[in-house]
């Protein structure tokens, strides 16, 4: 259990839970399921959570105020809220209370996994003390100054540009899930989704450009998929 990541789910509805809790245990989560935001309240100072799952529309106390009693305990924990509420004002409200991300009910499992996922990527990041660099080609490739050299040139990228060209790295020469991509980057809200994936193809095309200097790399689309950055296998 020490090496596994723990996460503190509150969700009053029973079948859902149990179904996430369940779920996320399959993929080799840690997970304690609360029925309420008063029980969650009690029982989140027992115990270190590594990310938090909360619903928000819940009896005795909702998942507002519950996030609320959490940020007092710790400032840094990851939130994620489930709701069927898809309001603006309360989307805000939620990232006001410090959410980190917020997903509307019904959702895709696996689409929950992988904002897990890229959060707790996000976090390790953070924690790392090593620069990370992805060489591409002939290309540098350094995520910390967000800077892309090419020989004696070097281009200052744009945080979207650099967010972007991470997660094509990551997957370098498999495909980054185009959807995947856009909620995690953009973050965008229900109505403004494809505002931002059309955002993102803006993002892609400029990316070609900054790499076209070697022809060995190409980012290639992958039709109802998403993207693939090809790059010659680094030799040391």
């Amino acid at each position: 259990m020490d090496d596994k990541i723990k996460i503190f789910m509150c969700e009053d509805d029973e079948n859902l839970g149990s179904l996430l809790s369940e779920y996320l245990q399959t993929k080799d989560f840690y997970v304690d399921l609360f029925p309420d935001g008063d029980a969650g309240s009690k029982a989140f100072p027992n115990k270190k959570y590594d990310l938090c799952i909360l619903d928000v529309m819940m009896p005795k106390k909702d998942g507002f105020s519950l996030a609320q009693d959490i940020r007092k305990i710790d400032h840094e924990v990851p939130i994620i809220f489930l709701t069927a509420k898809n309001m603006k004002e309360d989307v805000l409200e939620g990232f006001k209370v410090g959410a980190d991300d917020y997903m509307t009910k019904p959702f895709n499992m696996q689409e929950l996994l992988l904002r897990i996922e890229a959060i707790m990527r996000r976090i390790t990041g953070k924690k790392s003390k090593e620069v990370p660099c992805y060489q591409i080609g002939k290309y540098v490739f350094d995520t910390h100054k967000q800077i892309l050299a090419f020989g004696d040139t070097s281009t200052k990228l744009t945080t979207k540009e650099s967010d972007l060209l991470v997660y094509l790295c990551i997957n370098m020469n498999d495909i980054l899930d185009r959807e995947f991509a856009v909620n995690t980057i953009w973050k965008p809200h229900q109505d403004f989704y494809q505002f931002a994936a059309r955002s993102m193809d803006v993002y892609i095309t400029k990316l070609r450009k900054l790499l076209k200097a070697d022809p060995r790399v190409e980012i290639m689309n992958v039709h109802g998929k998403g993207y693939k950055l090809i790059a010659p296998p680094v030799v040391d």
